[in-house]
């Protein structure tokens, strides 16, 4: 049975609304990141640990690249039309520079990935949770990237934020490889060094791939 109705009006323009729900979505992401930033820098300075320290850096940057979006886009709210382009040229532009120095940050856990010298603190079934959790991620972020490149909604700001959150579900899957490796071997996890190494330096490649062609397209934007 068809709906009509403002309730049903309302849920239909949400739902065609695809900025709004990536702000929103963004917003939501970029508080939780933001504690998990604060949390793991917590770790890094009680445990004295270079693992928790590097990765609470690239999470407090992750926070700032969606903030700026973010914030560019409140601040379209109190500017006129012919403005707008320039305000979120400007916030791209700025956001993809802060994303070399998120991948610059990312050198130093990786390294630990691959060397196995990462930390881990949790059983069999949490990680086995966690790769749940990180395959419905970069299930989700390859979906709504695939739908932005189809139907660009025209907001390079909302185009950015499904790509960071991309590059934030590729950096899960690198944690859950390496996890998964330490909390189920079974002593021979010299073995996996080869394996670990090609697979994360492959992912690093494609998420600094990602960010050289972010900033190729915020300069190019910036010229026009």
């Amino acid at each position: 049975m068809k709906c009509n109705g403002p309730a049903a009006g309302a849920l239909r323009a949400w739902r065609e609304d695809y900025v709004r729900r990536t702000l929103l979505g963004a917003a939501a992401s970029a508080g939780c990141t933001a504690l998990f930033a604060a949390y793991n820098g917590y770790l890094g300075l009680l445990h004295r640990s270079a693992w928790h320290g590097s990765i609470g850096v690239f999470y407090l940057l992750l926070t700032a690249v969606r903030g700026i979006a973010l914030l560019a886009e409140k601040r379209n709210r109190t500017l006129p039309p012919e403005q707008q382009d320039r305000c979120r040229s400007s916030a791209f532009l700025l956001s993809a520079g802060l994303l070399l120095a998120l991948d610059l940050a990312l050198i130093l856990p990786i390294s630990m990935m691959v060397v196995l010298d990462k930390p881990v603190s949790m059983g069999r079934i949490p990680a086995i949770a966690m790769a749940a959790y990180t395959t419905w991620k970069i299930t989700m972020a390859s979906l709504h990237l695939g739908r932005q490149r189809r139907r660009p909604c025209g907001n390079t700001l909302a185009g950015e934020l499904r790509t960071v959150n991309f590059i934030d579900a590729l950096v899960a899957v690198l944690t859950l490889q390496n996890t998964l490796i330490m909390v189920m071997g079974t002593g021979e996890e010299n073995g996996m060094l080869s394996l670990s190494a090609v697979s994360s330096g492959i992912i690093y490649a494609a998420i600094v791939a990602i960010t050289l062609r972010m900033l190729k397209k915020g300069l190019q934007q910036r010229k026009t």
